[in-house]
């Protein structure tokens, strides 16, 4: 190995000095390139089991450690209203088997110091060699014995509720989710999203099916890399896998997906965004098997995948647009996929589109210059070359070959490819896989600050929205009748919550809330009494993180950093919350309040109400056109990063004493999380003395 990389070190080196006339360095001629040297990997030990599990062996002495990779050579399957079951059943592997609870299981791996990870398409696991007997024990058990429980799904249900949750307000994984819809379509495997509702529906029949059907040793590849020789690892592999009983696995044929006819702009709404995330993408027909690859990467590279490619030096450096801007084209053995991505401030929204496809139009039109596509070609060498310093590189190296039938040199010459790359290869494969007039340009931000801009690159059609999951979004100008006003929405919101004769009957309400945020458990407890008083308190099992409390007259509050009065915008603040029902006296308090139109949120028309303070506050406020009942309240707060939004929806309302209160409310913004009402009580005779901080 540390050969390998020193001829590479020496190709490298040797292109920064120029030829010698005598002593001295003449600058003025371009040095000559060495020949691209031949990567002497060899023939990698491997052998197949009767069962069909293929296993490759890649030795590495310098630690006495011994890892086992395992890779499942499997099409997707499409999994409908039950979108995660494969995910899901991955991670279920490590939960126990028939011979050990998870428990048990957990306990084994780290009394030998081990690790031991799995996946929907394989499994990973490594130990010190001389634990690897008893490691090897466990990786079978797992795979040949794995027994899923409800428990356990229910667990791991509910772990992957909470980070959907937060991915909820995620713009990069709202660009993510819909991206792939947009490119693949739902009819593709790759176009599925999981969402809380196909959480839902996913059941321990569904994950076992998928674990039954899939996990064969006749469709997988075993790695085995580390301090060991194929004639230690042949009678250890024959040993612990020779019991797993090889299946009929399904193959998967899906029709391949087109890109857009002409340019397409489609716009994900996340109201009060201060940044957009920008991705310029479409699918592509790229085989990892097609003599395409390396050109194509060279001709990305240049593009986009790298601190001096042209969309970083253009929209970072030269326009300080972005903290960076990369773009990818990924080769698959279904469909791969093209994208060129920013996240830039609203205001440049435009102006980065416009660089993005100036950048793609000018690699189709203009050839690389040489010099540039000779610093290319020097990167990808070196990043090659560091690769090959990981011995399960070598190993995924012989997985490929035989999984995707490439030459057996494939590898050995890769450096010698590479090499041979010209400007003339890198501008066909940019007339080849670079379509700006075939991409969706996906944009994820604030709908207000982006329409508009967006317009002139939709070619005369019409902008498409979406919402967080690649559902679309009609955008029909909705005209509000006449007789409606801010008064009218108001009066339906108190009529809808109980009407004003049974919310007057409320002298003071008791709300308890339970919360997770990043996998802490708190308990938010509210007080209100009549007709000014309020009281706040958040706690983290025994520990109080923060109280605030106003007694019609002062604000305090208090926390880790100690106790302190509240003045100005926080003390308006708490005055504000200290109103029971404020919405029925937003009048008399001097609130101003502005009909803003009818928009769509989460699927429902609702009356958009600006509304500023007294005290110049501003806030919008949503009221389901249905109902009368309000679903969004949208605020601004100042950080330390500056101004951001906080959105807090009401998903659920819960009636007491003839009154509905928000019961189920999912914010996102300066803090996301979901609270759900533990309980709510009301005119229990709070006493005075709650509304105090000694």
């Amino acid at each position: 190995m540390k050969k390998i990389v020193l001829s590479l070190f020496i190709l490298l080196t040797a292109s920064v000095y120029a030829q010698k006339k005598g002593n001295e360095l003449d600058r003025s001629k371009r040095p000559v390139p060495a020949p691209a040297p031949v990567i002497k990997l060899g023939d990698i030990p491997s052998f197949e089991l009767p069962n069909g599990l293929k296993v490759f062996v890649v030795e590495n002495h310098k630690l006495p450690t011994v890892s086992y990779s395992l890779v499942l050579d499997i099409d997707p399957e499409l999994e409908g209203d039950a979108t995660g079951a494969s995910s899901i059943a991955g991670q279920l592997l490590t939960c126990g088997t028939k011979n050990r609870t998870k428990d048990k299981l957990d306990s084994d791996i780290d009394f030998i110091g081990a690790t031991l990870q799995a996946h929907s398409t394989g499994l990973y696991a490594s130990s010190l060699k001389k634990q690897q007997n008893k490691l090897l024990e466990l990786v079978s058990d797992v795979i040949i014995n794995a027994d899923f429980k409800q428990e356990e799904l229910d667990k791991i249900k509910t772990q992957t509720l909470s980070g959907l949750a937060a991915e909820k307000d995620d713009p990069d994984a709202i660009s993510k989710n819909v991206k792939a819809v947009l490119n693949f379509s739902k009819a593709h495997p790759y176009g599925e999203i999981t969402t809380e509702e196909s959480v839902g529906k996913i059941t321990l029949e569904k994950c076992n099916k998928y674990y039954k059907t899939y996990f064969r040793p006749n469709v997988a590849y075993l790695a085995v890399v580390g301090d060991i020789t194929l004639s230690e690892a042949k009678p250890l592999i024959e040993k612990y896998f020779s019991s797993w009983q090889k299946g009929e696995v399904p193959k998967s044929m899906f029709p391949m997906p087109l890109p857009p006819v002409k340019t397409r702009v489609a716009i994900v709404n996340k109201p009060g965004a201060v940044q957009s995330v920008i991705n310029v993408t479409y699918p592509v027909d790229l085989k990892p098997n097609s003599e395409d690859v390396i050109k194509a990467r060279v001709m990305n590279t240049v593009l986009g995948a790298g601190f001096s490619s042209r969309l970083f030096m253009n929209l970072r450096e030269k326009h300080g647009y972005t903290y960076g801007s990369y773009s990818s084209l990924n080769h698959d053995e279904l469909v791969g996929e093209f994208s060129a991505y920013a996240k830039v401030r609203n205001a440049v929204s435009d102006s980065a589109v416009a660089e993005i496809m100036y950048e793609l139009n000018r690699l189709r039109t203009e050839r690389v210059p040489q010099d540039e596509l000779d610093g290319i070609k020097n990167y990808l060498t070196g990043s090659f070359a560091i690769a090959l310093e990981d011995p399960s590189t070598i190993a995924k190296f012989a997985i490929n070959m035989d999984r995707y039938k490439l030459p057996k040199d494939y590898y050995a010459n890769y450096l010698k490819y590479l090499a041979a790359v010209t400007v003339e290869d890198v501008f066909v494969m940019a007339q080849k896989y670079i379509r700006p007039e075939n991409a969706t340009i996906l944009v994820v931000g604030d709908k207000s600050e982006l329409a508009k801009k967006m317009e002139r690159f939709a070619g005369g059609q019409p902008l498409e929205f979406y919402d967080s999951y690649g559902n679309s979004v009609k955008e029909v100008a909705k005209v509000v009748p006449a007789e409606v006003t801010p008064k009218t929405i108001i009066d339906a919101y108190i009529k809808a919550i109980g009407g004003k004769k049974a919310i007057m009957e409320v002298k003071d309400v008791t709300t308890k809330m339970n919360a997770k945020v990043q996998g802490a458990e708190l308990s938010i407890v509210t007080q209100q009494k009549a007709p000014n008083k309020y009281a706040m308190s958040v706690t983290m099992g025994k520990i109080v993180v923060q109280k605030e409390a106003y007694d019609g007259v002062k604000g305090r509050q208090s926390s880790a950093q100690g106790k302190s009065e509240l003045t100005g915008e926080g003390l308006d603040q708490i005055k504000s919350q200290a109103v029971m029902f404020i919405e029925m006296q937003y009048e008399k308090l001097g609130y101003k309040l502005n009909l803003a139109g009818v928009e769509n949120i989460e699927g429902k028309d609702a009356y958009k109400l600006e509304i500023k303070s007294p005290k110049g506050q501003k806030m919008t406020e949503y009221y389901d056109v249905s109902s009368g009942l309000k679903i969004r309240k949208m605020e601004t707060a100042d950080t330390e990063m500056g101004p951001l939004v906080q959105i807090t929806d009401i998903v659920d309302y819960k009636e007491v004493n003839g009154v509905k209160f928000p019961s189920v409310l999912s914010i996102s913004g300066v803090m996301s999380m979901k609270q759900s009402a533990e309980s709510i009580v009301v005119n229990q005779g709070i006493a005075d003395t709650e509304f105090t901080i000694n």
